[in-house]
């Protein structure tokens, strides 16, 4: 086994590469984007079984719901961006700016909540765009790299579209 799969209790395959499940004390502590590198690894442990079933599950059905006991992360602030961020219905998308303006913040702390998000897939911050394009993704500024073809794969996969003002800088 490679040293860096000893990092993860579980590491589930996904089209776009590979979800990485860290947990601890009973609960989720992480989920993580990686890299196709990323082998497959067996759970090895109860709670990280079931994560990695429900985001194999998530994977083949874009509509399925998430129910994991997840570890208490983020700021209070942090906090109340994910929980919008997380009413954000499949197949929608809102800006940083249209979340902000929710919250009474700006779309630039919305951003850095965004990024600082523990539990991708089950806080799905891919639903959240700049007003002119994708934006950035899991603190990544990878304009044409890994983790901006994750969000672009994800959103195709839970079959988002976006104002025609955005369409085409989402999927480019």
């Amino acid at each position: 086994m490679k040293t860096d799969q000893v990092l993860f209790n579980a590491i589930v395959p996904a089209a776009f590469g590979a979800l990485g499940i860290r947990t601890l004390e009973g609960r989720v502590r992480e989920l993580v984007y990686l890299p196709p590198s990323f082998e497959e690894k067996a759970a090895d442990n109860e709670v990280a079984a079931q994560a990695a079933e429900q985001v194999a599950r998530y994977l083949a059905d874009p509509d399925f719901h998430f129910d994991l006991p997840l570890f208490e992360a983020g700021t209070d602030f942090q906090r109340r961006v994910w929980s919008e961020i997380s009413s954000i219905p499949r197949g929608s998308v809102k800006t940083y700016g249209q979340l902000a303006k929710t919250i009474g913040s700006a779309p630039r702390a919305v951003g850095q909540a965004c990024g600082a998000n523990w539990f991708p897939l089950i806080i799905p911050c891919h639903r959240v765009t700049a007003s002119g394009g994708l934006g950035g993704f899991s603190n990544q500024d990878d304009e044409n790299g890994f983790h901006l073809s994750v969000k672009r794969w994800l959103l195709r996969h839970e079959g988002a579209t976006a104002s025609p003002w955005q369409q085409q800088s989402i999927w480019d």
